[in-house]
């Protein structure tokens, strides 16, 4: 059985996502291309052209569904406005979700696209929208906590960067113990949730 089997006609576009998120994993972004990916799913070589006309928008596509998926997480774990136990096991499931998907997370945070690529408007509008979906839910936890005159955008801006460093210091092998790591997430939780409570 071929590859081309694997999907029914009008899912040919989200079989190439899966397979080039696979590839994406195996071979990084070098590794990836349209012709190789059509070899992959068992389709011409021109298939993969009609739903993704180079290579960056290849990679945008992807990058939005992993931005998705994102804001999933944050809408799954912060919908309640975010108690510590839930902004604790929020920070802990992003840190699993950036490590074991390195290239991903690569790919929505790095230079690829946001500095050498060209982001797509369909990017550019779920990852802000990922963001304002944080920084929303983070706001009903600051209300009435903060010093006047702060703006809570500010706060969620700034949240958001420790979780990140945290995610690099794993994913690019500074910190290589994942459970000292969670330690240091949990830490920075508490150090955030007490300044709150003050």
């Amino acid at each position: 059985m071929t590859n081309s089997a694997r999907y029914h006609h009008g899912d040919l576009r989200a079989t190439l996502l899966h397979e080039a998120n696979e590839l994406l994993s195996e071979q990084g972004v070098e590794g990836l291309s349209l012709r190789k990916l059509a070899e992959r799913v068992g389709v011409s070589r021109t298939a993969p052209y009609h739903h993704f006309k180079d290579k960056n928008a290849l990679l945008c596509a992807l990058a939005a569904q992993a931005f998705s998926e994102l804001d999933a997480l944050i809408g799954r774990q912060l919908q309640d406005g975010g108690s510590r136990l839930r902004v604790q096991e929020f920070v802990r499931e992003y840190l699993r979700f950036a490590t074991e998907n390195p290239e991903q997370y690569e790919l929505m945070f790095g230079r690829t696209l946001w500095k050498i690529g060209e982001p797509s408007e369909e990017l550019k509008a779920v990852a802000h929208r990922s963001f304002r979906h944080y920084a929303e839910r983070l706001a009903g936890l600051l209300e009435g906590r903060l010093p006047e005159g702060t703006d809570p955008r500010r706060i969620a801006q700034a949240s958001w960067a420790t979780v990140h460093g945290l995610c690099r210091l794993l994913i690019d092998g500074i910190y290589i113990n994942r459970d000292d790591m969670e330690e240091v997430s949990e830490q920075s939780v508490a150090l955030f949730m007490a300044a709150l409570a003050k």
